[in-house]
């Protein structure tokens, strides 16, 4: 979900960022020991506690991937659940150090609101999902016209949802919650004929709902929510690190290294992987981060290559089932693409 910060950031905030920046935050991480990394209060697939508290899904794990080029050690990671309401404010304030919560890219975050997104870890677009049984014949939002739909407040969803009907000409009654868990609980128990937010998302809920099976996710997507982690803006080192924990996971990726294969990997005389691995002689490239030069290596290690990631959290090693679709490498017609690590 995707939440709009309304008004101009108090003089304390902003005092904060200009400090913590000055500070730098990879100091100030290298000093507590952990990175803590703001998450959902629990979406399948992006980020949810499992049946031992664990934390899962692909930003769960990039915060993982952070912290294994940081510190060597994945596990030296602390997450804080947020609501879409909480979510900037945390960030802004220093409560956390990444915000890593299936969160979309916009001008107003990216400069008004004083985060710095370090890559789209995930693209998508808002959807619909509805309840066949309830709603017999219906295969296309455009056949929802005087539908009751059932969506977060104060998001970018509620926006997309009513310019999205406006432009159809189209009728609706809005049931609107400020908690992701209202909105899911209205929905399962029949108050709304359909639910909006982002369509992986909708794959996600389905699966908390009584009956998983009687829901259909409807084939129309209304906007693009471009999802990825944000840093606070000024401290450049920190969004640096970020970000090309992000190109890592890719290019590893590309390159064909895997979690299995990554000590193999190690002994490639191709240039490309000595210089994603760290073992191109004379390498820096870890070091022009402040990094050790394996971090790449103990990123893979620690969560695998991109596409290991999307696959065992929303793809085809996880209850979502998810195709890769744009999400796929450049290689193979998505839009997913490194810049080179040299």
């Amino acid at each position: 979900m995707k939440h709009i910060a309304i008004g101009i950031l108090g003089a304390a905030a902003l005092g904060f960022m200009a400090s913590a920046a000055s500070a730098g935050t990879l100091d100030t991480v290298k000093q507590k020991g952990f990175i803590q990394c703001g998450v959902s209060t629990g979406l399948a697939g992006f980020s949810a506690p499992d049946d031992k508290g664990e934390w899962k899904g692909i930003d769960a794990d990039f915060c993982r991937a952070v912290a294994a080029a940081v510190f060597g050690d994945a596990s030296k990671v602390k997450f804080t659940p947020l609501s879409a309401k909480e979510r900037f404010t945390a960030l802004q304030s220093g409560e956390i150090d990444i915000l890593s919560r299936n969160t979309t890219w916009t001008s107003n975050r990216d400069s008004a609101l004083g985060l710095d997104f370090v890559g789209v870890t995930y693209y998508d677009g808002q959807g619909f999902m509805i309840n066949a049984k309830k709603l017999p014949g219906v295969n296309s939002a455009l056949q929802l016209s005087g539908a009751a739909v059932c969506v977060q407040s104060g998001t970018t969803t509620e926006l997309n949802l009513a310019d999205y009907f406006k432009k159809n000409k189209m009728e609706y009654n809005p049931v609107v919650f400020e908690k992701l868990e209202e909105v899911n609980a209205a929905y399962d128990a029949g108050r709304c004929d359909a639910y909006t937010t982002d369509q992986s998302g909708l794959y996600g809920i389905r699966l908390t709902l009584s009956s998983p099976a009687d829901h259909v996710v409807l084939p129309e997507i209304i906007s693009k929510e471009p999802l990825g982690p944000a840093v606070r803006q000024g401290d450049d080192q920190w969004a640096h690190i970020a970000r090309w924990t992000y190109f890592a996971l890719l290019n590893a990726e590309e390159a064909g290294i895997t979690q299995a294969n990554v000590d193999e990997m190690k002994t490639s005389t191709d240039p490309n992987i000595q210089r994603i691995l760290g073992t191109e002689p004379d390498g820096k490239y870890g070091a022009d981060l402040g990094l050790s030069n394996d971090w790449v290596v103990n990123i893979v290690k620690a969560v695998g290559n991109y596409g290991e990631m999307f696959e065992r959290n929303v793809g085809s090693g996880s209850p979502l089932k998810i195709a890769r679709g744009i999400n796929a490498l450049w290689t193979k017609g998505g839009l997913q693409y490194g810049p080179p690590i040299r």
